[in-house]
Order: structure tokens, then sequence, then C-alpha cells
């Protein structure tokens, strides 16, 4: 069996990371599997192609796109006539996609027009915003997909809501495999260069619903800087998020240490050693349950629903009397992290099997 795996942005290539550990286990204990890796160059990190791709000994990207920089719509379009190619010179039995970016969809589009199967890795997440292209990016995949593949039972209720049960499409649940990956790398974390305080809140701030509106933006450094009086404040500054920062002429407090971007096993270190995280980020709030830190999240909606049921996430968007409340809530918190929102950690091969295992209804 071959599978195509077509991945773009840095989150998917620590998904991926895990979920090709279990290919390579599986295929060494007897299963005739293979796999062949299709960066298109969404987000191209040499840092992390040096980590997942020589440090992890992972397999390393067969095919690099190198399509970025463009508008949602050339991106993917491009994405799709370059995959295609791909799929037809390696004629695979499956093509594996992951999340929600211009990437995931182009190769389940390349792959549903030539008839190859299609397994979604984080199927039936709903943000139930469709001013987000990610929104978009999932709800179109989970529908030409053959295998949906759900971290959560909050995932398989929301395609059942949908119809899915109406539909020949196999669905699962999986676990989430950031929580495979969280335990992979746990042990190879690595300290930042940077001088980081002994108590601090790690935040990240990248999402355009925050940085493209000065008023919102301008309440949430507010907001920051206040809070970081009390606590020392970390943040990886993503670069559009500092032009804008400059763009709006925003002061950044004192005690707010900016450092540039880290890496994903930096960022381990950064999660294992903070007090609390506050980000607009989606993955970044599940990582902070995998870590047992309680999450302040500057967005109005979020796909982790369970998260804020289970009293472990706040949702504050960029009010800041709302984020000064929650970072008050969050150090006097009392959560239960030992409870499995996300599986066992076994994500990643229940993914290989399910895709081995596969038959049409």
């Amino acid at each position: 069996m071959k599978i195509v795996t077509v991945i773009g942005a840095r989150p998917q290539f620590i998904k991926a990371a895990a979920v090709s550990d279990a290919i390579i286990r599986s295929a060494a204990s007897g299963n005739a599997i293979e796999e062949v890796v299709i960066h298109t160059g969404q987000h191209y990190d040499p840092n992390m192609s040096d980590v997942f791709f020589n440090e992890m000994n992972l397999p390393k990207p067969k095919y690099f796109l190198n399509i970025n920089g463009l508008s949602h719509g050339a991106m993917t379009g491009q994405m799709l006539e370059e995959v295609e190619k791909v799929l037809l010179e390696e004629k695979p039995d499956w093509v594996l996609v992951y999340g929600d970016t211009n990437s995931t969809l182009a190769g389940a589009l390349a792959a549903s027009k030539l008839h190859i199967k299609i397994a979604h890795v984080e199927a039936g997440l709903r943000s139930f915003n469709m001013r987000m292209p990610e929104e978009v990016n999932r709800i179109l995949t989970d529908r030409i997909s053959t295998l949906l593949l759900c971290p959560t039972q909050t995932a398989v209720d929301n395609l059942v809501k949908e119809g899915y049960d109406n539909l020949d499409i196999k669905v699962e649940v999986s676990g989430d495999v950031m929580l495979d990956a969280s335990n992979l790398f746990v042990n190879h974390a690595c300290k930042p260069s940077f001088d980081i305080p002994d108590t601090f809140i790690l935040s990240t701030i990248h999402r355009a619903e925050n940085t493209n509106d000065a008023s919102k933006l301008k309440d949430v450094f507010k907001a920051i800087n206040e809070v970081a009086e009390q606590t020392a404040v970390v943040l990886p500054l993503h670069p559009r998020t500092k032009s804008f920062i400059a763009k709006y002429d925003i002061k950044i407090g004192n005690n707010v240490h900016i450092i540039d971007p880290v890496g994903y096993l930096e960022m381990i270190y950064l999660l294992q050693n903070c007090a609390m995280v506050f980000t607009d980020s989606g993955g970044l709030q599940k990582e902070a349950y995998f870590f047992k830190k309680f999450c302040v999240t500057m967005r109005e909606e979020t796909e982790w629903v369970e998260l804020v049921e289970h009293g472990a996430n706040i949702l504050v968007g960029s009010d800041y009397n709302k984020i000064k409340e929650a970072y008050s809530k969050g150090t006097n918190a009392k959560v239960d992290f030992e409870k499995n929102l996300y599986g066992n950690g076994n994500a990643s091969d229940l993914i290989v099997k399910s895709i081995l295992d596969f038959t049409i209804k």
C-alpha cells in the first residue's frame, strides 16, 4: 500500500511526524506500507526541516513544490495542479491530509478528481465561522474524503449533525495526533537561546482578526502589558504581528519579553516551564492542556470546545477587561488535566490501522 502525504504548514509537520513514525513501525512489523511525502512549501522553515527530517530521522519529502506567498485562490490552484502531477506519477492507494490549510484542500481535491482514497486527519472540527479560510478548507475536505479521522467525539457529533451518517464516508474517532507528537518529542525539548524569566506566561498572537484591527490589537497589548506587571510575559513574535505593532505604534511593557519565533522543540520547553498560556492559536490551546497549563484564548470561538467546557480554557476575544479577568481566574484555576479529552496518545497507530483495515461499505 502506498500513501502520499500532503503537508505544507508547520503544525502539519508536527502531526505528520507522529504518523510517519507509526507508518515506519507498521512497515517494520511486516505490513506492506510505504509513505511518500509532498511538501507544498506553504510555510517553509529550514529549522523545522532540519529538526524533523534530520535530527528525528523521519522521512524527508520526496517532492518540494515551493508554492507560497500567494493569495488563497492562487496558492490553492497552483498546489492542486502540482499535486495532481505527483499523484499521476506515484499512483498511490491513499492521499493523507491534515487539518485545514490550503495544502490540505489542494491535496484532497487533486486526489478526489483522480478517484484516489483520501484520509483526513483532524476531521470534523468546526469553528462555525465561515469568514475563516480554515473553516472553508476543513468543510470541503471532509465532504470529499473517504475516511474521516476525528480527534474527539465532538468532531464526530459535528459530522453527524451535518448528515454524514447518510454519506458513503467512514467516520472514526482516532484521538489527537498532537498528543502523540507531544509525547514523541517531549524528551527532546530544547531551551531557547533567549533569557527566559523563572516565572512567565507564554503568549502567541498572529490571527488576522487580532492583528489587522488596530483597536483590537491595542486592547490585547494593553491587557498584556498590565498582566506583565504581575507575571512576566514571553512572546515569540510572529513577523506579521511585529509589523502591525510598528504600524499602530503600540507600546510594549518592560516585563513583556519579545523573542524571535521558536521551533517546536523550543516551544515544548516554554510550555513545560510557563505558568499559563495566552494565545489566539488553535493548536497551542491543546498543547497547553497536554502540558497542564491553563489557557486564555484571544478569540471569539474555538474548535476545541471541550477545553472550554472542561474549564481549562477561557475565550476572551480581544476584550481588555475579559483578558484581565481571565488572568485572575487562571492564577487560581483548579483544572483536572488528567482527563483524556484527546485520546490515549496512540492516535497515530489507530490512524495507520484504520487505513490498513479500510473496506468500502
